[in-house]
């Protein structure tokens, strides 16, 4: 998978699955933009990655935040090839009768606004270029109910809806967009819900988790045309046979 010349943004890329798919991408030669709220990680990231890396900090509850992002990644390589929708957060995890309004309201500024917000600012980008790949890491709740995960649950089914629209509206204009349900996965999220004790999820072994090079791996994997048999569809990490395609074990 040679990326040589291509330029990928990647949110939420300060730790887990988004530092993860940050070093794969730049090992398969690949311009690295990484963004997030927390500058002083994203700047050791870059810093181990090398030139091929750009720290840009952004919040993407917040669109022009976002929109500076894509510039930046522009102005300094010369193009935006792929975006990742990575960032995300599991909070509030409650009871629907107890929820915090803010909180949850917050959780979908990031889960779901924060992916519309990248979409809306790298499609224009893409569009003139003649293509692009967007990737959005979604998950089971998005599709499946979950005990106290109700923001989570529902914003990660918008955002799978919106990579649906976003391939029927741009798939004849050169626009991939693909969506990952990576399953569990070994980062700090799920040591927030192991620490919530609330639902099956939580009570599950660490060793159940899969490790944060899987889906980077898989990610790598969906910006390139071997994946395009799956073009506004949401791939499942789950499945024996995608994790067979990428040579993952069991």
């Amino acid at each position: 998978m040679d990326l040589t010349g291509k330029t990928v943004l990647i949110t939420g890329a300060s730790r887990g699955i988004g530092a993860a798919a940050a070093r794969a991408f730049a090992e398969a030669g690949a311009n690295v933009a990484i963004s997030a709220r927390t500058e002083a990680a994203l700047s050791d990231l870059a810093g181990e990655i090398g030139p091929a890396a750009l720290a840009v900090p952004c919040d993407v509850s917040r669109y022009w935040e976002v929109e500076t992002a894509v510039q930046a990644t522009r102005d300094t390589f010369g193009a935006l090839d792929v975006l990742v929708n990575n960032a995300g957060v599991i909070e509030p995890i409650a009871h629907l009768a107890v929820s915090d309004p803010e909180a949850w309201a917050h959780g979908v500024d990031i889960n779901l606004k924060g992916v519309y917000h990248g979409m809306r600012a790298a499609l224009p980008v893409m569009l003139a270029a003649g293509g692009g790949t967007i990737l959005t890491v979604s998950s089971g709740a998005a599709h499946n109910p979950v005990e106290a995960w109700s923001q989570y649950c529902a914003s990660k089914a918008g955002a799978a809806m919106l990579t649906a629209c976003a391939d029927a509206e741009n798939r004849e204009a050169g626009i991939r967009a693909l969506g990952l349900s990576p399953g569990t996965v070994a980062t700090q999220m799920q040591r927030e819900i192991k620490a919530s004790g609330v639902n099956p999820v939580s009570r599950l072994d660490w060793s159940d988790h899969i490790p944060p090079e899987w889906p980077a791996k898989a990610l790598l994997w969906m910006a390139t045309a071997d994946a395009d048999d799956f073009l506004g569809q949401e791939i499942s990490l789950r499945d024996p046979a995608i994790r067979g395609r990428l040579g993952l074990s069991a």
